[in-house]
């Protein structure tokens, strides 16, 4: 391009200082302008073309490697919820365990205040009766207490 424009330079000078100097030997050289002009513009749509296929590329393989961290990320979720969920079920076991040994604490802690409290309503009982005997016994011998 650069010896295009200097051959265009030197026809130009000569066009300025020579009166007789035939325009038509300039198309010669503006075919070769256009001819380089358009072997440019070629270069340079391979080149944008090379430039797209490589930002597909580039594009593609960011894609995979989005597609492959948000597996990774999927699995780890997917892992993280298994172990939760054998934490909570283990957590839930021991409180149910521990809920049945309390039931089981207070059926045995009712089960035995009713004990104590038949036992301790036999004993009243019990000792009602002898006071009421002796009560009788005292009655029936006409012996008075000596209170």
């Amino acid at each position: 391009m650069e010896a295009l424009l200097y051959q265009f330079t030197l026809l130009s000078n000569q066009a300025c200082q020579d009166k007789n100097y035939d325009p038509s030997s300039t198309d010669d050289l503006m075919k070769l302008f256009e001819i380089e002009a358009y072997k440019s513009w070629v270069a340079m749509e391979l080149e944008q073309e090379m430039e797209v296929k490589e930002a597909e590329v580039a594009v593609q393989q960011a894609e995979d490697y989005l597609d492959s961290d948000m597996e990774s990320a999927m699995d780890e979720f997917r892992r993280f919820e298994v172990e939760m969920e054998r934490m909570a079920m283990s957590e839930l076991e021991s409180l149910e365990r521990t809920a049945e040994s309390a039931r089981k604490m207070g059926n045995l802690l009712e089960k035995a205040a009713t004990f104590a409290s038949k036992k301790y309503m036999e004993a009243a009982l019990n000792s009602a009766t002898a006071s009421m005997k002796t009560a009788w016994k005292g009655l029936s011998s006409k012996k008075v207490h000596p209170s």
